[in-house]
């Protein structure tokens, strides 16, 4: 079985004493791939000198909706350069796929000028998704962790429009243009987001017992558009809930997704992994 976290917080101090550990543990439990997203432009730093350690590490750069006190001009010129093409040596693989974890959330955020900041940083950071031909790694989260409101209102307006100018450019993202990062939205919304060419991210809450309406609408989503991802240090999976997550129970979410759909989780594994490369463009 071959198993990819397209997201996990692999840079987080939470992984200091045991990093190595938590990586032989995931090739044990067949990950190939696992990307590690940035918050902000230090953390960007970070996580693509982290992704050039392991061939299975992977890095988004970009700044989280409530990461944003640094965000100026210099910061997106920062973001640009790391994002600007590099020569890569014959077989060596780009390690910076994407730009993410950008968003919004309105859950920690509750001040209207501050929601409408986090709304241009994220369309300035789409802007320069698309100059650097980088898929995004999105964050949506409501108010009072709803399912539906002001952020997904207002998220599905600003993607809507960005993917409408990348078709009318015929520009290659707008076949791949990114994920809704563990999704925690409406049927709606995710038929949306599909509409728009997205994938959707399926955490750990999925396997939790009174998650019957998220296994509901992700049992009518087609497999060809879900990524497994764990989040990890955050959202640990059934049966290690308590604990601190890793990339190895990923092999959790994919077997819930497989009892969801009635399929075996080698077929699951499968897809999502290929689901996941043509996204990433990552390779095999």
């Amino acid at each position: 079985m071959i198993l990819t976290d397209t997201h996990c917080h692999l840079d987080f101090n939470k992984f200091d004493q045991d990093r190595e550990a938590v990586l032989q543990r995931a090739q044990q439990a067949g990950l190939r791939r696992i990307l590690i997203p940035a918050l902000e432009l230090a953390s960007s730093r970070a996580v693509i000198e982290l992704s050039r350690s392991h061939p299975m590490l992977f890095a988004a750069i970009g700044f989280h909706p409530t990461d944003l006190d640094h965000w100026d001009a210099d910061s997106q010129a920062s973001l640009r350069a790391m994002l600007a093409p590099v020569p890569q040596e014959t077989n060596t693989p780009e390690k910076l796929v994407a730009v993410g974890e950008i968003g919004l959330d309105y859950y920690w955020v509750k001040d209207e000028r501050q929601r409408a900041r986090q709304r241009e940083v994220l369309q300035n950071q789409l802007v320069i998704a698309g100059e650097a031909n980088k898929p995004v790694v999105i964050h949506m989260r409501e108010e009072g962790d709803a399912w539906a409101g002001k952020a997904s209102e207002d998220l599905m307006g600003i993607l809507a429009d960005w993917h409408r100018g990348l078709a009318a450019r015929r520009h290659p993202l707008a076949e791949r243009p990114g994920v809704l990062h563990s999704f925690n939205g409406t049927a709606e919304t995710a038929r949306k987001a599909l509409g728009l060419n997205f994938y959707i991210g399926v955490t750990g809450p999925v396997t939790y017992k009174n998650a019957e309406e998220k296994r509901r609408i992700i049992g009518n989503l087609p497999l060809e558009r879900l990524l497994i991802e764990t989040d990890a240090p955050f959202l640990t999976p059934v049966p290690h809930r308590g604990a601190r997550n890793e990339p190895a129970y990923v092999r959790h979410i994919a077997d819930k997704i497989a009892e969801i759909h009635s399929k075996d989780p080698a077929e699951i594994a499968t897809v999502t992994t290929a689901n996941a490369a043509r996204l990433f463009a990552w390779g095999d």
